[in-house]
């Protein structure tokens, strides 16, 4: 009964990403309301899903699952899975959220593939117009909402739209950058090594046929 309550498996899937912090769990879940969300984790300790810690650096709590929150993953996984195959097919321009799409962006840098030294990635917005900045420096991946005079390494200029498509897998990430809809601008060896961290969604490239056990093809993503 717990797991079926709005926007509970949201949060569980944030925890289940790694989201410790009550700011983190607003970061993925933009959409609920402060209160709603303090009443959800308050529910989801009572029933002994998850526990709250005292932060070990800096002020504040952090929430963690407990053995029978994690066990909920695959339930999780199952319906992100199919939320990416069969739905999604029209998709409101006031839903495509910058921010959003950014924290998804963030979590899903794959670190192996990311030089030793520090880069700095700016993110430019066409529609809306926003900027962000990803601060890569392994193990650290920091996502930042405003200008601290960063030494830009790589500047990256779409639109929210297209970015979410090839984020999703719906759009390969190489030809939107061949039809310039995806603008890089940086070294040779930076715009070069976009392609190999910059990760896609757990659910793109077949990813949510082997968690469903189906062959359907996913729905194609389209802005309106």
């Amino acid at each position: 009964e717990v797991f079926a309550e709005r926007w509970t498996p949201l949060i569980l899937r944030e925890l289940l990403n790694g989201s410790e912090r009550f700011s983190e769990l607003q970061l993925g879940l933009p959409r609920v309301s402060r209160n709603l969300l303090t009443q959800r984790l308050a529910s989801l300790r009572v029933a002994g899903i998850i526990e709250r810690r005292r932060a070990t650096v800096g002020r504040g709590y952090t929430y963690h699952l407990t053995p029978a929150g994690a066990a909920l993953r695959p339930a999780v996984e199952a319906l992100g899975a199919w939320g990416y195959q069969w739905a999604g097919q029209e998709v409101p321009r006031a839903r495509l959220d910058p921010v959003l799409l950014m924290w998804f962006i963030r979590r899903r840098v794959r670190l192996d593939a990311l030089p030793k030294r520090k880069t700095i990635v700016q993110f430019d917005f066409s529609a809306p117009r926003r900027s962000f900045w990803l601060r890569l420096e392994p193990p650290e991946v920091d996502l930042c909402f405003v200008d601290e005079s960063f030494d830009v390494d790589l500047l990256v200029e779409t639109d929210v739209a297209t970015l979410t498509a090839a984020w999703l897998g719906r759009i390969p990430l190489a030809d939107a950058v061949r039809q310039g809809r995806i603008q890089l601008e940086g070294s040779a060896a930076a715009t070069r090594g976009f392609a190999q961290w910059f990760g896609l969604s757990p659910f793109a490239n077949g990813g949510a046929e082997r968690i469903l056990g189906t062959t359907g093809a996913p729905a194609p993503l389209r802005a309106r």
